[in-house]
């Protein structure tokens, strides 16, 4: 990099840094102060951060508001919602924003060099120059605002973040998470809920929200970060001349504050909300939390989680067995919490007794004094440190582009005055932990920081039947006398308000201002489909799918064994088998030292099971019972020999154990439900017309989850029963007639993990041939019925599904329909239910298959949101889109199509394309229908539509009080518990 270019900043500092292959640099802005670091490398996946330290001072989460109102509009960039048009038209690899406790950032990332460009150019005028100014409508969309239809009422409170943060007060967790914050750090900001707490939000005012952005969005106060293949000098020097330059500094007093330490622990008690129907019994939570270092000492950051592992995580780590043997809960989960000036580590138990909570402390206390004494079982330390190390070699972060989560870990030093390649710069410190385990490093940061620290807090939270209802009576009280406080002018004008906001809300951008976003043209796009890859070989009579690639060295492993041949009621057992595998004990192993071994020689070796449907065969799928392993290639023999202790070696005979592990998943489900209840709800919507969502809700879903309960509350009885049908089920899948293996990795790697298949074959039973072998089964496989269920939560929000499958109707797949996708989640459904009902989130999905769903995430509505359902098929009908409206859509739908993936995501692709019958001449002609597609395609693409509600299959997770209110939209209601 020509550095000498960049008069506009000075070098503050530079270094390679070896285990990201990366330059990294460091300036500051000469004219505003402006701190910058560039990360430079061969990535072709660029990202660009701009971030801001924003501290609170109380939990109106303006913040929160803000970051969703930046992105709603620039002077260079006028239109409403400019984030939507990007993510509508442009071939991003990630866009979003993110409020922290402590910071706001705005991170995009591209493959392709011109639409990078774009995209920080609208990100740099967002954050600097947003249309927040010109009107409140903005703040009152994205953060309150009161809705008032007519001057009788009724007074209602909406607002997309206002609706968010009702979703996030639902989730007990979330709760228990703001008041550890508030409890740890009461004098400072952390002790505040930036993201906004519901009953706060009301009281901020339009006039505090501008003068938020007035104090903090300043370059004085920003942190610019770009990383990738990038002609770092160039970006610099627009970013100045463009943005920058046009700012003085200025002092911003946005230092993040220390909290005092404790001179003695605090304690403290609170309620949550649960339904009517649930059990107050054994439902608190106790939570024992305490301040963990500072972010700026490197070691600790890293030895933190390794010792968050090795007390937690691991199965049967000792300060979690140790509270669950005294049957202090029915989950015991925690750790450190970084990303924070003050970091903390808590140890939670889910389902405990409040009357115990003298015995919870005393039990951690005790536990974590024999363990500094007589020192951390050493196994646990290396599984921790070896599993730690492997995943930050391998910078594998699923859809997250490896670059944005660099630039999110430089922000734990950099925002707190150090330097930014604090944390990055790891491999030393993996080396000097390894190397000095017998210094007792680990066994120092019990004593110093979870032992004789006293800033820590025993948190009591309790369950209260009643309590949302409470809430939401109270709100409505508070709401009707301040309408009846209003003059009947005050009325009037509220009404016009709402009336007005609604009108805005829904008037278009105008073409001229649309016209400014920045696209790109259908020909900028690859016509050609990346090819799958996968080779089918044949080894030892078995098919093996090789991928091969270049993988630095570590090997994907896929056992994949074919379960078509079970009945229905063997479905929850199935769910069962995957659940317990590798938490049990073996033949040779405990499953505290089966889960060291492994961790200590891979990256991981996780169960799991998957489904295929035979795009040559509507309606058939594949079920599969499946083993992934990572490991580096040297170690693939030692991937086989843990996977046959697990297939082969199982006791499924400690029956303390296995409730343990029941009554630790029915928690952890629970609770995703209900952060997540868009994810169960489109599941049972599907279940009732698809074999296969049939079978997911079966051994994964709503269906298992009401199994695990019942074989906790029947286990006495039925134990013996449950526990044989776990290890027949095991005889009956793993044999060697029912796999199919899967590999990623170069030549190299495949002889290395030949020379070891045999042993593991020789190690399988044969089991019984059958012809039907990876055939797949039929759509009438297990009994599905047409259903519509409302199911109660303890909830303040909604999440509404209704699913159907457009094949059975006749309609075959095309590649429109991901265009339609596109349409709907960022369009109609955006529009309808996220900016003018105030729904949080809104998705869509089309299958292959034919299966499909429209959801509502995080909803205020419920029947308002069903009947925006029943107008998709005419949105799709009357589309009189031109070209470049069209083209903006496709774009946007290529960057999902061609999202860039690391080489075990791309095995995962070519596995699952074979086992789905799915050909690259397929995929190659859904890409041209995508490129080619026009006007008459889309509107073609009604009866789809019109084909998927008429299922009538329709699910709701959320508010008790809501799916009472409209408990005639379902043929069965109940509650969730």
């Amino acid at each position: 990099m020509n550095t000498t270019s960049l008069e506009a900043y000075e070098l503050i500092g530079g270094e390679y840094i070896a285990e990201l292959d990366a330059q990294a640099v460091i300036y500051r802005h000469k004219k505003t102060g402006a701190k910058v670091f560039t990360l430079s490398c061969e990535d072709e996946n660029k990202v660009f951060l701009v971030g801001f330290r924003t501290p609170v001072s109380d939990s109106t989460g303006v913040p929160h508001i803000m970051e969703h109102s930046v992105l709603c509009g620039s002077e260079k960039y006028p239109v409403k919602d400019p984030f939507v048009e990007l993510v509508k038209g442009s071939l991003n690899t990630f866009l979003n924003a993110m409020t922290y406790p402590d910071k706001t950032l705005y991170p995009i990332a591209s493959c392709n060099d011109a639409d990078f460009q774009n995209l920080m150019d609208i990100y740099l005028d967002a954050v600097f120059h947003p249309n927040i100014y010109r009107t409140d409508k903005i703040f009152r969309q994205e953060g309150w605002h009161y809705e008032l239809e007519k001057p009788e009422g009724p007074l209602t409170i909406n607002g997309v973040v206002y609706n968010e943060m009702k979703g996030a007060f639902s989730s007990p967790e979330s709760v228990l998470e703001r008041m550890t914050m508030n409890s740890l750090f009461p004098e400072t900001g952390y002790g505040f809920e930036s993201g906004g707490d519901p009953e706060v939000i009301p009281e901020l005012s339009y006039e505090d929200y501008l003068n938020f952005h007035r104090r903090y969005y300043h370059p004085s106060n920003s942190y610019i970060y770009l990383y990738g293949k990038l002609d770092m000098a160039e970006k610099l020097d627009y970013t100045d001349k463009n943005y920058l330059s046009s700012y003085e500094e200025a002092a911003i007093p946005s230092e993040v504050k220390r909290q005092a330490p404790f001179t003695e622990p605090k304690e403290r008690s609170f309620y949550y909300p649960i339904t009517e129907e649930e059990d107050e019994t054994e439902s608190t939570y106790l939570s024992l939390s305490m301040t963990a270092g500072e972010a700026l000492d490197p070691k600790a950051y890293v030895a933190f989680p390794i010792l968050q592992y090795a007390l937690l995580d691991a199965p049967g780590a000792p300060l979690k067995q140790a509270l669950l043997d005294a049957g202090m809960g029915d989950d015991i989960f925690g750790g450190y919490e970084s990303g924070l000036l003050q970091p903390y580590f808590d140890i939670v138990a889910k389902g405990a007794d409040a009357g115990r909570k003298e015995e919870f402390r005393e039990i951690i206390r005790n536990t974590l004094t024999q363990l500094a004494e007589e020192g951390i079982p050493e196994e646990l330390l290396l599984a921790g440190l070896n599993y730690s190390e492997f995943k930050a070699r391998e910078a594998d972060y699923g859809s997250y582009p490896k670059g944005l989560m660099y630039g999110l870990q430089c922000f734990d030093s950099w925002l707190y005055g150090g330097d930014p390649v604090l944390h990055l710069k790891y491999q030393a410190i993996f080396d000097e932990l390894k190397s000095t385990l017998s210094d007792r490093y680990f066994e120092g940061l019990i004593r110093t920081y979870l032992l004789q620290n006293p800033h820590s807090a025993l948190l009591v939270m309790l369950p209260k039947k009643g309590l949302m209802a409470e809430r939401e009576k109270a709100l409505a009280e508070k709401l009707e006398e301040k309408r009846l406080s209003w003059t009947e002018e005050e009325r009037e004008a509220a009404v016009a308000a709402t009336r007005e906001l609604k009108e805005y809300q829904s008037e278009p951008s105008p073409k001229e201002d649309l016209e400014k976003i920045p696209m790109l043209k259908r020909s900028d796009i690859r016509k050609e489909i990346l090819p799958l890859g996968g080779v089918l070989r044949e080894e030892e009579g078995i098919q093996v799918l090789h991928t091969s690639l270049f993988t630095s060295g570590i090997s994907y492993l896929l056992t994949s064994f074919d379960v078509s041949d079970l009945t229905e009621e063997d479905l929850p057992y199935l769910g069962l088998v995957k659940s317990l595998i590798g938490l049990v004990d073996t033949k040779n192993y405990s499953y505290l030292d089966l889960n060291s071994q492994i961790y200590m020689n891979s990256g991981g070796i996780t169960p799991g099971l998957g489904v295929y449907h035979r795009q040559q065969h509507p309606g058939y799928f594949i079920p599969t019972f499946e083993f992934s392993a990572r490991v580096f290639q040297e170690k693939i023999g030692f991937a086989f020999d843990m996977i046959h202790e697990m297939t082969g070696n199982t006791l499924f005979t400690d029956e303390k154990r296995f409730l343990e592990v029941l009554g630790e998943l029915k928690s952890r489900m629970q609770s995703q439900t209900i952060a997540a209840g868009h994810k169960a709800a489109v599941l049972r919507a599907s279940s009732y017309e698809s074999a296969v969502s049939r079978f997911t809700d079966a051994t994964s879903g709503m269906e298992y989850y009401w199994f695990v309960d019942e074989c906790i509350s029947s286990f006495p009885e039925k134990k013996d029963e449950i526990m044989d049908r776990c290890r027949r089920l095991c005889e009956r899948i793993f044999t060697r007639s029912n796999l199919f293996i899967g590999f990623t990795g170069n030549e190299e790697s495949y002889e290395l993990m030949k020379s070891a298949l045999p042993a593991f074959l020789e190690s399988l039973p044969e089991g019984e041939k059958r012809d039907n072998c990876f055939a797949g089964i039929g759509p009438d496989s297990y009994g599905t019925r047409k259903r519509q269920e409302g199911f109660k939560t303890s909830s303040g929000v909604q999440y509404v599904a209704v699913a159907g499958n457009f094949r059975k109707k006749g309609l075959p797949f095309t590649g429109a329909l991901h265009i339609a996708k596109k349409m709907l989640d960022y369009d109609y459904l955006w529009q309808n239910l996220r900016v003018l009902g105030g729904a949080y989130g809104c998705m869509s999905g089309f299958a292959r298959s034919g299966q499909s769903y429209f959801v509502s995430y995080r909803d205020p509505n419920l029947a308002k949101t069903m009947e925006i359902y029943r107008g998709i098929p005419a949105y799709f009908s009357s589309f009189e889109g031109d070209e470049k409206e069209l083209t903006k859509f496709i774009i946007g739908t290529m960057s999902d199509v061609d999202i860039p993936l690391n080489p075990s995501a791309r095995g995962s692709r070519a596995f699952s394309a074979y086992l789905a019958e799915v050909t690259e001449k397929m995929i190659q002609k859904e890409r041209d229908e995508i490129l080619q597609a026009t006007p008459e395609d889309i509107r073609a693409l009604a009866p789809y539509m019109e084909a998927v509600l008429q299922d009538d299959c329709r699910c709701t997770v959320g508010s008790e009080s809501k799916v009472e209110e409209c408990r005639d939209l379902f043929g069965e209601v109940r509650t969730f518990s």
